[in-house]
C-alpha cells in the first residue's frame, strides 16, 4: 500500500498531488517496512484485498443482526435453500478488504468519476443539471460511506406507479432494503452484495433513468460509451475465435470447447489448435481441452457435456444464458449459443439480460442486439469469420431460435435462492439448462457468503436452483465453493491474488430441483 501511494502520479487515498520530498519519504518507509516484514507475523504480508489463504476455506466473519433477521424471515417461507448451513454475508466494514475499498473509495473515485468524464459534455447541459446535482449528492454519500445511513428509493410518481413492472421492481428493492434501513445500517455495514447493486440503482434514480418527464435522461445509458469501446476492440480476438467455433465438432468435445471459450475468452491457448480441425477426429482436441483445464480449480466439463448430449438426443432443449458483461465476453456467450443451436443441443437459447445499466459493462438487450448488428455489418475482407458469425446470429434472432429477456432480478443484490416466484417457476418449467456467466452472478449464486472453498457446489447451489445449472466463472472476488482442496492449495501457492485476478476459474454443474 505504501509503495502504491508513492507512485509518481497521485495518492489515491488522499486524491491529491504529492510533493517529491513526501513521495521520497513514503517510498523509503515502504522499503523499510518491506525489509522488516519477514520478521512480522504472516498475516501482515498478505495481499491487501485478500483473506488469509493458507487454508482451504474462508475465515469466519461476524454477521449483522439485520442480515441474520432477513435470512430467518426468508427461511420461514419454506423455499428451497442450500442444504448446508448458510454462513454470514460479506460486509464492507474491514479496511483493506476489496469490499471496503469498493464501497468507500472505488465506486466514487474510479467508476462514477470516470463515468462523469466520459459523459462530461452531456452532464454540463441544462437538461442534465438535475442529474448532475443528484449524482454529486450520491457521490457525497459514498465519500462518507461509513456514516451515511441507507435509505429507500424515492417514491414513484403517479405515472411511474401505473407501470406494473416498475412498481414491482420498486417494491422488491423496498423489501430487500427494509431490514437494513430499519437497523440504521450504512453503505458499509449492510451486506456488500446488497449495497454494491443498490449503488447502481441509486445512480439510475439520480440521473432520472426511469423518469419520462425528462426526455434527455429517460432511458439514457451512462455506460454506453464504455461498452461501445469494448465492442469496437473485440473484432480481432473474435475473428480468431469464430474461425475455431465454426469448426467445432457436433460432439461432447465440441460442447466442452465452446464452454471453455465462453469461460476463458481470449485467454484460451489456440496456438495448439489442429490445422484442419473441420476434418479432424475427436482426439486432436484433447490437447486444447487439457490446456483450458490447467487453471481450473474444479472441472465439471464432462458432466456438462453428458447433459448436453442428452438434450441433443431429445432433439434439443431450451437453454438459458444468464449474461454478465458486454464487449468481448458477450461475443463469447454468443459463440457458445451459436454452437449449441448449430450442433442440435439447443432448439432455443434464451438470453437473460439486465433491465437497466449496472456495473458499467453489464449487458442489456440493446447491447446484445447492437453486438449482433455490428458483427453482421463487419468488413468481410478484414473479418470474414466474425462477419459470418454475426449473420448467423441475426438469423437466429429472426427465426426465434434466440430470444432476449430482461428481468429486474438480474440487477438486484439478493441471493439467487431468493429468486421471485414467477422467474423461478419459468426456469423450473421451461429451462433444460442455465449457464450462469461471470463473477457477480456467481457471487449471487452463493449469496455472497463465506462458504468453505471446498463445499460441494451441488449442496450450495444445485440443491435450490430451479433447473440444471452450469456456472462458468473466472475468480474475481473473495468467495467460492466446490473447489478441489489440492487445486486451492496449488493456486494459493502460485499466486497471492488467486481469488481476485481472473487467472483461475471453475466450471460447476448442479442438478437443480
Amino acid at each position: 500500500y505504501l509503495l502504491h501511494c508513492a507512485s509518481p502520479f497521485r495518492n489515491n487515498r488522499c486524491n491529491k498531488k504529492m510533493t517529491t520530498a513526501s513521495r521520497k519519504n513514503l517510498f523509503l518507509t515502504a522499503l523499510l517496512f518491506r525489509s522488516t516484514s519477514a520478521f512480522l507475523p504472516s498475516y501482515t504480508k498478505r495481499n491487501s484485498f485478500l483473506p488469509p489463504l493458507a487454508m482451504t476455506k474462508s475465515p469466519p466473519r461476524e454477521e449483522s443482526a439485520a442480515a441474520k433477521a432477513a435470512d430467518a424471515a426468508f427461511a420461514a417461507k419454506g423455499k428451497p435453500l442450500p442444504t448446508l448451513p448458510i454462513p454470514p454475508p460479506l460486509l464492507s466494514t474491514t479496511p483493506g478488504s476489496w469490499a471496503y475499498d469498493t464501497m468507500s473509495r472505488r465506486v466514487d473515485e474510479e467508476i462514477l468519476q470516470r463515468t462523469y468524464e466520459e459523459n462530461e459534455d452531456e452532464f454540463n447541459t441544462p437538461e442534465f443539471a438535475t442529474a448532475l446535482a443528484n449524482m454529486e449528492a450520491l457521490r457525497e454519500e459514498l465519500r462518507n460511506a461509513a456514516t451515511t445511513k441507507l435509505r429507500h428509493l424515492l417514491p414513484l410518481s403517479d405515472e411511474q406507479a401505473k407501470d406494473e413492472e416498475r412498481a414491482e421492481e420498486w417494491q422488491q428493492w423496498h423489501d430487500m432494503l427494509n431490514p437494513y434501513v430499519e437497523a440504521d445500517d450504512t453503505w458499509l455495514t449492510a451486506p456488500w452484495m446488497v449495497t454494491e447493486f443498490f449503488v447502481y440503482r441509486r445512480f439510475m434514480e439520480a440521473i432520472g433513468y426511469f423518469d419520462p418527464s425528462n426526455e434527455a435522461t429517460f432511458m439514457w445509458d451512462p455506460f454506453v460509451k464504455a461498452k461501445r469501446a469494448g465492442l469496437d476492440t473485440s473484432y480481432a480476438s473474435a475473428e480468431n475465435l469464430m474461425e475455431k467455433v465454426e469448426a467445432l465438432p457436433n460432439t461432447k468435445e465440441g460442447v466442452e470447447l465452446a464452454a471453455a471459450f465462453a469461460l476463458w475468452g481470449n485467454k484460451m491457448d489456440l496456438s495448439i489448435w489442429p490445422a484442419d480441425a473441420a476434418n479432424s477426429d475427436v482426439d486432436v482436441f484433447s490437447n486444447v481441452l487439457a490446456a483450458a483445464a490447467d487453471n481450473l480449480l474444479h472441472d465439471d466439463f464432462i458432466i456438462l457435456a453428458n447433459h448436453c448430449e442428452t438434450l441433443r438426443e431429445k432433439k434439443g432443449g431450451v437453454i438459458d444464458i444468464i449474461v454478465d458483461n458486454a464487449g468481448f465476453e458477450l461475443v463469447t456467450d454468443l459463440a457458445l449459443a451459436d454452437h449449441l443451436v448449430a450442433s442440435g443441443v439447443a432448439r432455443e437459447i434464451r438470453f437473460q439480460l439486465k433491465s437497466h445499466p449496472t456495473f458499467v459493462s453489464d449487458a442489456l438487450e440493446k447491447d446484445l442486439m447492437e453486438t449482433i448488428e455490428t458483427y453482421a455489418a463487419l468488413d468481410e475482407s478484414t473479418y470474414p469469420f466474425a462477419k459470418k458469425a454475426g449473420q448467423r446470429w441475426k438469423s437466429y434472432i429472426d427465426n426465434k431460435s434466440w430470444t432476449c429477456h430482461e428481468n429486474s432480478f438480474w440487477v438486484q443484490g439478493a441471493a439467487m435462492w431468493e429468486m421471485p416466484d414467477k422467474l423461478s417457476k419459468d426456469l423450473n418449467a421451461n429451462c433444460d439448462l442455465a449457464f450462469v456467466k461471470g463473477d457477480a452472478n456467481y457471487r449471487r449464486l452463493l449469496g455472497d457468503r463465506y462458504w468453505d472453498y471446498t463445499s460441494p457446489f451441488q449442496d450450495v447451489v444445485g440443491a435450490y436452483f430451479p433447473c440444471p445449472v452450469c456456472a462458468l466463472r473466472t475468480l474475481k472476488a473473495e468467495v467460492g465453493c466446490g473447489m478441489d482442496k489440492e487445486q486451492v492449495e496449488r493456486a494459493s501457492s502460485l499466486d497471492d491474488n488467486w481469488l481476485v485476478n481472473g487467472r483461475f476459474g471453475v466450471v460447476h454443474f448442479g442438478t437443480g430441483v
